[in-house]
């Protein structure tokens, strides 16, 4: 199989995966995540029809032309603002769209008077619309790039107040998407203007045929990221992600009662130990206290000092510091972590090296005794 023949067959494997996958996230069969998944299905498939003219022209066995097509040219501009849009809902799935969310369409617009112009307002100059053509295509990439990745980064700042174990609902994989979507532009931009096209093309269809499959794994592995109980969801993405700012903005109760709290979840803490819970939450210590989520946030920020993620996982590594200083336990580190309330060992080092400056291994060795 030659280079132009296995470039084909790569084309084939990028739009049937991308079309096959978008289907997936518009049928939802586990029905998580419904919004958000609705909105990455059509960016998915948006994304496919940028393979649509290779692929009917190996059907066709003729040159086909389909980005030509004004109607076309139109939808596939959406891809990012679809993107974006699937960010919002991951992120929020209380979200709803308002009047003044128009204005994610400005550069699609402005994309479209182009069209239009070059095509029917007697626009000849072809080498300013494609100066114009390109640099709306980067300026989109990197606004809608930027949107995404500031509003992830928001995301991991909020669960880490209402969940201890953020690995899976973190949104790590959608983060590299947002800056692959970045590349793929820029990549797109380096196609036009390459003299080599078509080794070119080899080399960033196989690029995207890994990151298309990268994106399949992690798209449809991922979980609920809120519950599912509304009133539940909307009390905590009501909760501010920066403890500082919330103690700022409102005192929610008294310094008395602070204090009050704190002994009591300090108490609940050293008795029953909930942290071990691998799937505790701000909900479920809160239902243990028997006040709302609210004041429960609002006491760990203002009277330790912590958000909730901070307060758990420091009770968690001090219980497995002690099992990993027992001499008689049998208990691999892996064990450690899951008795210490950690969901997988990568966390379990990730926090525990955060928190002492060496892995469990080194510390168990002798260096932390």
């Amino acid at each position: 199989m030659n280079t132009s023949e296995l470039n084909h067959f790569i084309v084939v494997l990028i739009y049937g995966s991308l079309v096959l996958l978008s289907l997936l996230k518009l049928s939802n069969p586990l029905r998580v995540n419904r919004k958000a998944n609705f909105w990455f299905g059509i960016f998915l498939f948006l994304w496919s029809s940028f393979w649509l003219d290779e692929v009917l022209t190996l059907v066709t066995d003729s040159q086909v032309d389909v980005h030509s097509i004004i109607s076309v040219q139109m939808i596939q501009f959406l891809t990012p603002v679809m993107f974006y849009f699937s960010v919002l809902f991951y992120t929020n799935p209380t979200f709803k769209f308002k009047i003044s969310d128009f204005k994610y369409l400005i550069l699609p617009v402005i994309f479209w008077v182009n069209i239009l112009l070059q095509r029917f307002g007697g626009f000849k100059d072809n080498t300013v619309f494609n100066v114009l053509f390109i640099g709306l295509i980067l300026f989109q990439a990197l606004f809608y790039t930027g949107l995404s990745y500031f509003t992830i980064r928001k995301h991991k700042k909020r669960i880490q107040q209402f969940s201890a174990n953020t690995e899976g609902i973190n949104l790590n994989w959608l983060e590299y998407i947002t800056i692959i979507i970045f590349i793929i532009n820029i990549a797109y931009v380096v196609y036009n203007l390459s003299y080599d096209s078509k080794a070119l093309n080899f080399f960033i269809n196989g690029a995207f045929l890994v990151v298309i499959y990268f994106v399949g794994y992690y798209s449809l592995k991922q979980k609920e990221i809120y519950p599912l109980e509304e009133k539940q969801r909307e009390e905590l993405i009501s909760i501010d992600e920066d403890p500082e700012t919330e103690e700022i903005k409102k005192k929610l109760i008294s310094d008395e009662e602070v204090i009050k709290i704190k002994k009591q979840l300090e108490d609940i803490m050293d008795k029953q130990k909930p942290y071990l819970d691998s799937e505790l939450n701000l909900i479920r210590l809160s239902e243990l206290l028997s006040i709302s989520t609210h004041h429960l946030s609002y006491v760990i920020n203002t009277g330790f000092k912590k958000n909730f993620f901070q307060y758990v996982n420091e009770y968690r590594i001090e219980f497995a510091k002690k099992l990993l200083k027992d001499v008689h336990s049998k208990l691999s580190i892996l064990g450690i972590a899951y008795e210490s309330g950690f969901n997988s060992k990568t966390s379990f080092n990730t926090t525990f090296k955060k928190l002492t400056n060496q892995t469990p291994s080194e510390y168990k060795n002798g260096s932390g005794l």
